[in-house]
């Protein structure tokens, strides 16, 4: 059986559209019945996903550390 952490894991792998083999889709799909917490992350995800506005082209790596210097800016001492 998952835990929790491995059902993000594979969840995240999911809305992502990595293909999961037939008994990763099924332990998740287990876990999921059993697990309300794990339910609500992957509705939340979901909604997440599906609010953003879609980005047709990959982000080059300039622009993506710009990002995420912007979500995470370095802390002076």
């Amino acid at each position: 059986m998952l835990k929790c952490r491995h059902a993000v894991d594979k969840a995240d792998a999911l809305v992502d559209g990595t293909p999961l083999s037939r008994r990763e889709r099924l332990a998740l799909r287990f876990h999921l019945l059993i697990c309300h917490h794990c339910r609500r992350y992957l509705r939340q995800l979901r909604a997440l996903l599906g609010s953003l506005p879609r980005q047709e082209d990959a982000l080059d790596d300039a622009r993506t550390q710009a990002i995420l210097d912007k979500l995470d800016p370095p802390q002076s001492h």
